[in-house]
């Protein structure tokens, strides 16, 4: 019996889906898996590109045949000028070894000792607001955690950390316009070609380049008898990593790494706090439970990693919100690198396969009613119950993220320090509209009016990291 040819919708001649694309992405990819089911066919700009729906293809494609469908040279060619040979743009056996040795920074006692810096740092930013306020929720969540992530990769001065911030900061949102303008586009102009597009992506280049390497620059400088001081923080992990051979990362592959942590370490993060603060706003039962859990455990004290196995509930709702709005809402393409089949069904060579959590996490299959706010829904033996690829909001296989832990802890820890203290309430009339570029944040920012849960916010105000970052204009 012949293979199956991959099902999809009638389009225009070479321009493919583009219209529908550009419309609405995530609705575009769930009735595609809908209509088709766990493989669908669509086309841009003459590419063949088919969406993997079903979680045991999906684990083909990522883990069982991983060197059969490498990523996409075209989302490599889309990334890599900012990015390098990180661990987001690489492949095969290269992305295997770096891999092991960044994997030691991530280790797991390593990331608790960031726990506090998380904690003080959202204190230093809630002694900020007051009840009443209006603020800009996405904004404030990007900042928060861009300088959690900074000081966790650099041990350095707080005004050092504020240049870091401010230069990082206006490099994720540009990187973000950018890769999505050249996404959408049938061709883009090679970096040296000098045109406005180009000279923009030329300065976003060198601003993110000659900014991480003066800082590996400056530790390499204090480095005695040729050794690295381990400072506690990621860089110095970096710095000191070694293979087998004693062979360790250069200056280069080092920067590469560093770039692609902070800005992949900071936007994931802030983005799921926004659409949980959303959506606990919209359910005022939840937000209930989620408080009564908070106050009874903390008891108005700051929460510590220690605590994070007494906030089961806490953890239930970040996760829910991650599978309503997961940050990487779409993994990087994987291209098809010679004839083959998957699922029964024929794919050709240099096709490109797509697998997005969002859709996964939309199918009534796997969540019952998908489209529901449901922290419940993740006990234990449901999540025992899953399929391993059909929550997948940290991607999967060999090339999962490799900082989810440091994510999942810092997105708790964030969430039970900010609602001992606020209720975010919306604005009348508020509707979060998603914008799916590289991760999945909310469209023109969400502002909403922050409502007190205590009288204590002047204890907020002290404590030495915060007046040390006020005092370098850090996140005031």
């Amino acid at each position: 019996m012949a293979n199956k040819s991959v099902p999809g919708p009638t389009e225009l001649p070479w321009l493919g889906s583009i219209r529908r694309i550009i419309d609405n992405p995530p609705q575009f990819f769930v009735e595609l898996a809908q209509e088709y089911g766990d493989l669908a066919r669509f086309t841009l700009f003459g590419q063949t590109i088919v969406l993997v729906s079903n979680p045991a293809l999906i684990r083909e494609v990522l883990v069982e045949r991983v060197d059969e469908f490498p990523k996409s040279p075209r989302d490599i060619a889309l990334l890599s000028p900012y990015l390098g040979q990180g661990l987001l743009t690489n492949n095969g056996s290269s992305h295997r070894q770096r891999r092991k040795l960044v994997q030691p920074a991530f280790h797991h006692k390593r990331i608790q000792a960031y726990g506090e810096t998380m904690v003080a740092y959202t204190q230093e930013l809630l002694a900020t607001w007051h009840d009443g306020d209006v603020r800009n929720i996405s904004e404030e969540m990007m900042r928060l955690t861009l300088y959690i992530v900074a000081k966790s990769l650099f041990y350095e001065d707080p005004a050092q950390m504020a240049r870091i911030a401010d230069t990082i900061g206006h490099a994720v949102r540009e990187l973000q316009d950018v890769v999505d303008e050249d996404f959408e586009s049938p061709w883009n102009p090679p970096l040296w070609l000098p045109t406005p597009g180009t000279r923009r992506r030329r300065a976003l280049q060198n601003s993110l380049h000659t900014t991480i390497e003066g800082i590996i620059a400056n530790r390499l400088a204090g480095a005695k008898d040729g050794k690295v001081e381990d400072r506690g923080d990621l860089l110095s992990m970096l710095l000191l990593s070694k293979d087998e051979d004693g062979k360790g990362l250069s200056q280069a592959e080092v920067r590469d790494e560093v770039i692609t942590i902070l800005l992949a370490g900071h936007e994931t993060t802030s983005n799921a706090l926004t659409w949980t603060f959303y959506l606990l706003a919209q359910h005022p039962a939840v937000a209930a439970k989620l408080y009564d859990e908070i106050d009874e455990v903390l008891a108005g004290r700051a929460p510590g990693v220690a605590d994070l196995p007494n906030l089961p509930y806490t953890g239930k709702v970040i996760k829910e919100a991650m599978r309503l709005y997961p940050p990487a809402w779409m993994l990087n393409g994987r291209r098809v690198l010679a004839d083959t089949t998957l699922g029964g069904y024929a794919l050709h060579r240099g096709t490109d396969l797509f697998v997005s959590s969002y859709v996964m996490h939309r199918l009534p299959r796997y969540f019952d009613a998908p489209d529901e706010f449901r922290p419940e829904r993740f006990t234990l033996e449901f999540e025992e119950s899953l399929p391993r690829f059909a929550y997948m909001p940290f991607g999967g296989g060999p090339r999962v993220c490799i900082g989810n832990s440091f994510a999942m802890m810092e997105a708790q820890l964030i969430l039970a320090t900010v609602s001992s203290h606020f209720a975010p309430a919306l604005l009348p009339g508020t509707v979060a509209v998603p914008n799916p570029q590289i991760t999945m944040s909310v469209k023109g920012g969400l502002s909403m009016r922050l409502a007190a849960r205590c009288a204590q916010e002047s204890s907020l105000s002290a404590g030495g990291k915060q007046e040390e970052l006020v005092a370098a204009g850090g996140m005031n």
